[in-house]
């Protein structure tokens, strides 16, 4: 399948205010259930320890994910690659 203007457009927005957004923010907080979603399929044992120590509190841990700088700059960087690439190619169907 081959891709086409406006299927590039597409992307290079998505990943550009994804980009944008790692930008905006400074950490995201995950949620109990993701946690332990993330301690179920992870290798990690001491993981897997502390998050049964402090299961049958309710109160479980949260895991804070701090995205690089580097990672914001990247996505804007290939967001305007892909977006300006669109731009030069032939419209669809002419």
């Amino acid at each position: 399948m081959e891709l086409n203007r406006n299927q590039y457009f597409f992307m290079g927005l998505v990943v550009l205010l994804l980009g944008a957004q790692l930008r905006m923010v400074e950490s995201y907080t995950l949620t109990q259930d993701a946690t332990r979603f993330l301690a179920e399929r992870s290798q990690s044992s001491s993981t897997n320890a502390v998050f049964s120590l402090t299961s049958d509190l309710g109160a479980g841990p949260q895991k804070v994910i701090q995205p690089p700088e580097w990672a914001g700059w990247c996505l804007l960087s290939i967001g305007s690659v892909l977006i300006l690439h669109s731009l030069a190619m032939k419209k669809p169907g002419g």
